[in-house]
């Protein structure tokens, strides 16, 4: 195994691990001021989809060299990523989690709907490439393009756009 591909590799594994503990730590603390999920019947397709392009990079990319400029652009979107996870601080979540309050309009909200999900879909394709691994990046951003449409729907429905 690369040294630079396992480092890379457990970078990715432990960074989603903490978010999913900050996510699923959110959403409780979110529903319990009366919050209301909404299209919980795709989540475990997203959870499935993560999983799979986690464990095709972490297997097929394993013995490969890191390329550093696909690494550099990884690195800036952990920046991207960070900004996201501030600005909508205890309302972040990986679910679609409506609270009665005002949506955030602050951070990468002032810019776009949806920069979460921008940050995401830069990711499934950058981090295998990461690894030179472009078969893994052109199969999952499709497969990702497919359940955001799905997603991106039902968020819009829940939140009246």
């Amino acid at each position: 195994m690369q040294p630079g591909a396992l480092a890379f590799i457990l970078f990715l594994i432990l960074q989603r691990l903490t978010e999913l503990a900050i996510a699923q730590r959110n959403t409780r603390r979110l529903l319990a001021r009366g919050a209301v999920e909404h299209g919980a019947g795709h989540y475990p397709l997203i959870v499935l989809l993560h999983v799979c392009w986690l464990l095709a990079i972490a297997v097929l990319g394993r013995n490969n060299p890191v390329h550093l400029p696909w690494l550099a652009l990884f690195a800036l979107l952990q920046l991207a990523r960070i900004w996201v996870l501030v600005s909508l601080g205890p309302r972040w979540t990986t679910r679609i989690i409506v609270l009665d309050a005002p949506l955030v309009k602050r951070g990468p909200y002032r810019l776009i709907r949806h920069p979460n999900y921008a940050v995401v879909v830069a990711e499934i394709f950058v981090a295998p490439m990461v690894l030179g691994l472009w078969q893994v990046a052109l199969l999952f951003t499709v497969l990702n393009a497919a359940v955001l449409a799905i997603r991106i729907r039902a968020e819009s429905r829940a939140l009246g756009f």
